[in-house]
């Protein structure tokens, strides 16, 4: 399994094959102003929220890859709207089997509204099961008592966790998250992007340290294998 950060809370992953896409919002980040949004590989484009900093750049890369969109059943309506036909709706507790391995989407404590002001319906997070691991991508969200049950009835490899605080959790509720949710190994997302949202690496990587866990937060670019 290849994960590749492309800042914000934007995740590629190379997962059964394929490549799994997550909130693409590249192109206004002037943090990611080295990243081609052309260049990127996506068969599948998963969709948490309806937020201009989570979709800002779905249609263009959906246009140009044919990728099927994951989402809540609002937002891929919206998209299809947009001529965007290619989508497979959702809803909380919903699970589906793809040629990758199984999405689960689960619950977020958040907002959702699209960038023309239409409802986004209910914001969401994902479990990921494979043959190559397990993984949750919790979207934005605050901390949320839910999460206890999917680290009781699912079997977590690692977690994708937001961690700006301000609009979401922040580093101390993040780790609580990832004692919840049963794992050890963090990928920090939803931080620095904003002026509200930057962290001390420093400091968060010592607190997951301290509690035998590990945080990676990969610089914008980076790509890591597992």
């Amino acid at each position: 399994m290849k994960i590749t950060f492309y800042g914000h809370a934007t995740y590629g992953i190379e997962l059964g094959g394929k490549n799994l896409l997550f909130d693409p919002f590249i192109s206004p980040n002037e943090k990611a102003g080295d990243i081609d949004i052309n260049s990127i590989p996506a068969d599948y484009i998963l969709i948490t929220h309806g937020h201009q900093d989570h979709v800002a750049d779905v249609e263009a890369i959906a246009r140009r890859t044919g990728a099927t969109l994951i989402s809540n059943f609002e937002i891929i309506s919206w998209f299809a709207n947009k001529g965007i036909e290619k989508g497979h709706p959702m809803n909380h507790g919903g699970k589906w089997n793809f040629d990758f391995g199984s999405v689960k989407y689960v619950n977020a404590v958040h907002s959702s509204t699209l960038p023309d002001g239409s409802p986004g319906g209910n914001p969401g997070g994902f479990i990921i099961e494979s043959a190559e691991g397990n993984f949750y991508y919790s979207g934005d969200t605050a901390l949320h008592y839910d999460m206890k049950l999917l680290g009781e009835y699912h079997n977590l490899d690692f977690a994708f966790l937001c961690m700006g605080d301000n609009f979401t959790m922040g580093v101390d509720d993040a780790l609580i998250a990832a004692n919840f949710v049963g794992v050890d190994r963090v990928f920090g997302m939803h931080y620095d992007t904003f002026g509200y949202i930057v962290i001390n690496h420093d400091v968060a990587k010592a607190k997951f340290q301290k509690a035998g866990k590990t945080l990676h937060l990969l610089d914008i670019g980076e790509s890591t294998k597992l």
